[in-house]
């Protein structure tokens, strides 16, 4: 049998296919760096968003009331959900942004280079297919992490320690979602959440390309930079993201956490919001998001290039 030529299409589709591979594989490790470093800073935001006015003074305030009722560990509350569910999150938006920046080149014929602002279309192209993994794990995500195991309140958000119903871990979490209202219930806030990703993808895969060129010394490849340019490029990515994205996680974060039929969206949920509120409710969090952002981030490139590299060995 005649061996396959290098540019034949049956090899250009097996090329193509372990690029696919590589690219979901490497996206899922750097989710999981992620979300290791950036955790207790997710939960501290995701508390102060959730909470009713006047529960906690600031994000320091957060922290302390939860060492004080649940120790150490009580940082990583709800951290199984975004665990396992940031693996298939951030391994689909990597392929999705990889597939995006090929399919804008074969339309635009820019033979091999995209501009910034086509960097920017193929990161918020690689959010839509995301928001279906992304919403139910972040929904299940928010209503553990906004309970307490040590006291309760009267209130109607579950969470910070002010609920009467608990959840006895993620499946409590999923029979609770899918028993409220099927699977329209698990994807509640699907629109917040790509009103938030769209955006802020756009920002994160396109600061990350120009940093990562910014950084490149002359004549050399923005694949050949080192460890502390790539940690540097990717804070930078994910502090880009957040700049824009904070509004619409307030947005998510209530819709996701609120009793069936407290929004009728995320317009409702933005006007009753700041009706009850005011505008800054709608930055609530700014803080530790703005603090995980960099090193979560930097964690999250640092793990996509490394397995990346090792993957090119051996596929």
């Amino acid at each position: 049998m005649a061996e396959l030529e290098a540019d034949s299409p049956v090899t250009n589709a097996a090329s193509a296919t372990a690029e696919n591979v590589k690219a979901f594989i490497a996206g899922g490790f750097g989710g999981v760096c992620a979300v290791l470093v950036g955790h207790p800073f997710d939960l501290t935001k995701t508390r102060l968003q959730t909470a009713p006015s006047g529960t906690y003074t600031g994000a320091i305030d957060v922290v302390k009331k939860i060492l004080a009722r649940d120790g150490i560990f009580g940082v990583y509350r709800g951290i199984v959900p975004p665990l396992f569910g940031v693996t298939p999150i951030f391994a689909v938006s990597f392929w999705a942004y990889d597939a995006s920046k090929k399919l804008i080149l074969t339309l635009t014929d820019n033979e091999g280079t995209l501009s910034t602002s086509q960097l920017a279309a193929a990161g918020f192209l690689s959010a839509v297919p995301t928001t279906v993994v992304t919403a139910p794990v972040e929904r299940a995500k928010v209503l553990l992490q906004a309970c307490s195991t040590s006291f309760r309140q009267s209130s109607k958000v579950q969470g910070q320690g002010l609920s009467e119903q608990k959840y006895k871990g993620v499946a409590g979490v999923l029979r609770h979602m899918y028993n409220e209202g099927g699977l329209r219930s698990v994807f509640k806030g699907s629109g917040a959440t790509l009103a938030r990703d769209g955006p802020g993808s756009a920002a994160y895969f396109a600061a990350y390309e120009v940093t990562k060129k910014a950084l490149t010394p002359a004549g050399s490849s923005p694949s050949d930079l080192n460890l502390g340019s790539i940690i540097c490029a990717g804070g930078v990515a994910g502090v880009a993201m957040w700049a824009l994205a904070i509004p619409p996680d307030v947005l998510k974060s209530r819709i996701q956490s609120a009793p069936k039929d407290t929004y009728s969206g995320i317009l409702d949920c933005a006007r009753k919001t700041i009706a009850q509120d005011g505008v800054a409710a709608l930055w609530k969090g700014f803080g530790p998001a703005m603090a995980r952002a960099f090193p979560a981030n930097a964690a999250t490139f640092l793990g996509v290039e490394a397995s990346r590299k090792m993957l090119d060995k051996f596929m």
